[in-house]
């Protein structure tokens, strides 16, 4: 029987860094993996991240890429393959050739448990495999079970046999979170529902009965006699990022941190609100600007995709996006936009007034 191999991908981000730092401190004993995906493209502040991280965790982080034996960049080397067609929200080859290709391959047949890093503050669930040798674990988060595994634990014609587990576990069973094991889901008592009185009443035993539920299942942790995971019943917040991050000595990643700007004689300050390639598609129209003002030459760099009719953004080149008077505007927008958000925030960080826009990205880049 194959070993269950533990990974743990840095997307050069703050949460998958957190993430890393987060289980060396409190599951040392865990053999964590760690890799990037790797496209060539990537800002030097996330190369300099890794470089840190590789420090603090006293282990390599693989880097992975979608070519083998290309003289090219990854990316440069697919854009070949796809005669010039840029990437965009409708056609991310990026994504797949990139990042879930390289991973997937690295994995193999092996059964894995894959630890991503989205926080307990966000409503997303992230990349999830296909593959069924590929199980993904949420450690920051309430409910660090995934989507799919949820559904069948809870599944009504499984309620039985749980609650039958649980009563044989506990000798002083909690009454309140046995009634609402034993309550049926419906339309008037959802899955969601359930699943969040059930964390709120006890989740150490919640995590223990699905714990003991993949044992019928197929999943990688029916192979595993124990999982030290089941006691966590830690919940981090953006908050919690920062200061991990800061603590560690790691550092947060170079391009959160804040530049002023001036416009109309009203400053503001910008920064970069993710990881990935510096030419990302999902990149807000403030952030493209801040790239221009700030890496002048990874900007050009963009410039130069944008041929033969292919842009980065729907309906204005990066060309028109430059022009003094359309910064500007650019600017304006968003000085009106963060000082409307900030109303409603209580963060003291610019990357949370960036209409959460990390999360409208690729899961697999930037968690």
């Amino acid at each position: 029987m194959k070993k269950v191999r533990h990974l743990l991908g840095i997307s050069g981000g703050k949460d998958s860094a957190a993430l890393a730092i987060y289980m060396k401190n409190h599951y040392p004993n865990l053999e964590i993996e760690y890799y990037t995906c790797d496209t060539g493209k990537e800002l030097d502040e996330t190369y300099q991240l890794i470089r840190n991280l590789e420090g603090l965790l006293g282990k390599e982080i693989i880097k992975l890429t979608g070519t083998e034996n290309s003289n090219e960049d990854p990316f440069d080397h697919f854009l070949k393959m796809y005669g010039g067609f840029l990437p965009s929200s409708n056609a991310r080859w990026c994504t797949k050739k990139l990042k879930l290709d390289p991973f997937e391959k690295f994995v193999g047949d092996d059964p894995v448990i894959s630890y991503v890093g989205i926080r307990g503050d966000e409503e997303r669930e992230g990349y999830i495999s296909k593959k069924s040798n590929i199980q993904s674990i949420f450690p920051f988060r309430k409910n660090i079970w995934s989507e799919d595994v949820v559904k069948k634990f809870l599944a009504n014609p499984n309620m039985d046999s749980v609650v039958q587990n649980y009563l044989s576990k506990y000798q002083e069973p909690n009454q309140r979170f046995l009634e609402l094991l034993d309550q049926t889901i419906s339309p008037s008592f959802t899955q969601p529902q359930k699943l969040n009185l059930l964390l709120d009443t006890d989740i150490k035993a919640f995590n223990d009965l699905v714990f003991d539920f993949m044992k019928s299942t197929d999943y990688p942790l029916a192979k595993e006699e124990q999982f030290a995971l089941i006691n966590n019943t830690d919940i981090l917040v953006r908050e919690d990022i920062f200061k991990l991050l800061e603590d560690s000595g790691v550092g947060v990643p170079a391009y959160y941190k804040e530049k002023e700007f001036e416009v109309n004689e009203q400053k503001g300050t910008y920064a970069r609100s993710r990881s990935g390639c510096f030419f990302c598609f999902f990149q807000q129209k403030i952030e493209w600007v801040w790239l221009y003002e700030q890496h002048p030459e990874r900007f050009a760099k963009a410039m130069e995709y944008e041929k033969d009719g292919y842009t980065w953004m729907q309906g204005e080149t990066l060309q028109e996006l430059i022009q003094p008077e359309r910064i500007q505007q650019i600017k304006e927008e968003y000085l009106k936009r963060t000082e409307r958000i900030a109303k409603n925030k209580k963060s003291p960080y610019l990357v949370d007034i960036l209409d959460e826009a990390e999360g409208e990205g690729c899961a697999s880049c930037f968690i």
